[in-house]
């Protein structure tokens, strides 16, 4: 597994989402915006963890359970995320994809 999976690139994106947890816990009633900011800074981080080995960190379903937590977190913390994503002409599934590389 260690082959497949780098212990830096496991330790690296526990640190991004661990920081994506805390900064949507601290969004009060939050705007759009506050989200989509969130979840950019969230997508970057991730791109970056991705680059830094080899831009082959994430394979398929490691991309779909990623956009998963995040889809999952935001959930946890209140926000509507089929609603979101409707307000923002955005498919259910899509609200990473405009920063996503991975």
């Amino acid at each position: 597994m260690a082959a497949l999976f780098p212990e830096s690139l496991l330790t690296r994106t526990d640190e991004v989402l661990a920081v994506f947890e805390v900064e949507v816990a601290a969004l009060n009633d939050p705007s759009d915006e506050q989200v989509f900011t969130a979840v950019r800074n969230v997508v970057l981080a991730l791109n970056r963890v991705n680059r830094e080995n080899g831009g082959v960190g994430y394979e398929t379903g490691e991309r779909e359970q990623l956009c998963d937590y995040i889809d999952k977190t935001l959930a946890e913390f209140g926000i509507d995320v089929p609603a979101l994503a409707e307000r923002s002409d955005l498919g259910r599934y899509a609200i990473t994809d405009r920063w996503r590389t991975w």
